[in-house]
């Protein structure tokens, strides 16, 4: 009985070890004064090619660019009550930023910022101000969307077009109303299915929807968050047919489905983490609105070069000028105006 307990107790602290470190991307054995500990607590995974990774890949860029100011860990897979319990296990190894990755982790950060005034929190999407140990950081989305929507527009043959959301709010849905604008503004006859799969990680609900919309006709689809994997590997199932994707993750460029995405844009998290890292170092913790867009550095876009027959021209010329604009000047879209019901 008492080996058998010694056994359970061993398997139990490394068990707890294991959780609490999830991987780690650098671990100094001594923290130095000049290191700021970043810890990110994730729903989906760090290779998701959408919302997930283009966090945990701005993260490792921000280390590079400031070489032995970041020490960062991870925690895939997280619902709200695991969310909170990994949350406190970085709080006591002494993180001084903890990242929850998504607004559905808004309650749980803002409880566990007043529970510990002493360490800084961060989730987005938000356009709301946090409390004064809170960040949020809002994508402005709609310019990515915009640029989807030009591609679209001036790529489709059947005028019809295929919008698969995860659901109708933060940036997915400054992205889903971008992209419906930037088609409108090159042909306003072009027909926008909009439709949502209600999750932001259901490939599945995600693939049916893309399917549905290409047996109505849609010839160029698109999609945000983690879910929209599932809706390019529809259009992927139909390798020979004129049926193309344009992307909010510039990682679908690189994977086997990506022969079909014509470009894609990119969330830079890298300027926001340097952003938060200055705000420590100024001895600001929290209590402002982090914003993304071009004119900052917040996003980024490219051309798959294997599809040049798709957008050298007339496509590229039209996505550089309008990249310039929006490099030049934020805050031009008004993605407000789309109103799915006139569609």
């Amino acid at each position: 009985m008492k080996k058998t307990l010694t056994i359970v107790l061993c398997l139990a602290l490394v068990c707890t070890s294991l959780f609490a470190a999830g991987s780690s991307e650098k671990t100094p054995a001594k923290k130095d004064s000049n290191v700021v500990k970043i810890a990110l607590i994730i729903e989906n995974t760090i290779d998701d090619k959408g919302w997930c990774q283009s966090m945990h890949d701005g993260i490792t860029e921000a280390m590079k660019q400031l070489p032995g100011r970041i020490e960062y860990n991870y925690t895939e897979k997280m619902n709200l009550v695991d969310a909170g319990t990994a949350a406190r296990q970085y709080v006591a190894q002494g993180y001084d930023i903890i990242i929850a990755h998504g607004a559905q982790y808004k309650n749980l950060t803002l409880e566990m910022a007043e529970e510990y005034p002493d360490v800084t929190f961060a989730f987005g999407t938000s356009s709301e101000k946090g409390p004064a140990n809170v960040f949020t950081y809002m994508p402005e989305s709609e310019e990515t969307g915009y640029l989807s929507g030009l591609i679209a527009g001036m790529t489709t043959k059947t005028k019809v077009l295929g919008l698969v959301g995860p659901v109708d709010s933060g940036d997915a849905a400054r992205y889903n109303r971008g992209f419906v604008l930037g088609a409108k503004a090159i042909d306003p006859t072009i027909k926008v299915m909009v439709a949502h799969s209600g999750s932001f990680s259901d490939f599945v609900k995600a693939g049916e929807i893309a399917q549905s919309q290409i047996k109505a006709g849609a010839d160029v689809l698109t999609g945000s968050s983690q879910q929209a994997l599932g809706a390019l590997r529809a259009v992927a199932d139909h390798r020979n047919a004129d049926i193309w994707w344009v992307g909010q993750e510039t990682a679908q460029l690189g994977i086997p489905e990506g022969y079909k995405v014509i470009g894609a844009s990119a969330y830079n998290y890298a300027a926001v983490i340097i952003g938060l890292v200055e705000k420590l170092d100024a001895g600001i913790k929290g209590g402002e609105v982090i914003p993304m867009n071009f004119h900052n550095g917040g996003f980024r876009f490219e051309f798959n070069p294997s599809l040049k027959n798709k957008w050298e021209g007339a496509v590229e010329k039209k996505i550089n000028e309008t990249l310039a604009s929006f490099r030049a000047k934020s805050g031009t879209i008004d993605y407000m105006s789309v109103d799915y019901s006139k569609l």
